[in-house]
């Protein structure tokens, strides 16, 4: 498998960033919906300080996939492909890409304008903040964060539902060219029989 992506396939590099995203989704969405529950204790702020971490660290990764994507490009649209559905599937990309960026901003920005002390990523740096104390924005931002994220799951739903369906229905390769390729199975080699020794 090459780095870079080709006419009809997705590269290690766009491979792995997109399914590396998809977990890091996946693991603050069961995380952002839960901590709520949690109680007032140092384990809930580390929870919390964790899940500012993981967003950060997605929008990070969201801007490498984009900028890899400009410099790599992506495949062409798997033939036979209706002229709409190359439009709705290309619309439906962007408008990921661009909730997956407007996410983790919006919560960035709660966390700047609620007052709190400057979070540190994993720990390690100290993040800084993008507005002062502010209770308006606070707040719209915070319902920012929860409406696009609603939103983000709707588009999900339907992106991987149309590439089940090609895959399922359409039998072609929108699904598996995002996939690692199968190594073709090698068949044991045999040696040649010695040709039967004549005196």
């Amino acid at each position: 498998m090459t780095l870079k992506n080709t006419s009809d396939r997705w590269g290690a590099v766009s491979q792995t960033l997109h399914w590396l995203i998809v977990l890091l989704i996946l693991c603050l969405a069961i995380v952002g919906l839960t901590m709520t529950e949690l109680p007032k204790t140092p384990k809930y702020f580390w929870v919390y300080t964790l899940h500012k971490s993981f967003g950060i660290t997605v929008l990070v990764l969201v801007l490498a996939r984009l900028a890899w994507r400009l410099h790599a490009g992506a495949p062409k649209p798997v033939p036979g492909t209706p002229h709409w559905q190359e439009r709705a599937a290309s619309l439906t990309h962007w408008a990921l890409y661009a909730l997956i960026l407007a996410m983790p901003l919006s919560g960035w920005l709660y966390d700047s304008a609620s007052g709190l002390r400057p979070f540190k990523l994993f720990g390690l740096v100290t993040m800084p903040k993008l507005s002062g104390p502010n209770e308006s924005i606070r707040d719209l931002s915070h319902g920012a964060h929860v409406w696009l994220f609603w939103v983000l799951v709707a588009l999900i739903v339907l992106h991987a539902g149309a590439a089940l369906y090609h895959h399922v229905f359409q039998k072609d390769e929108t699904l598996t060219r995002m996939l690692p390729r199968r190594r073709p199975k090698t068949l044991p080699q045999t040696s040649p029989q010695e040709p039967d020794h004549v005196p």
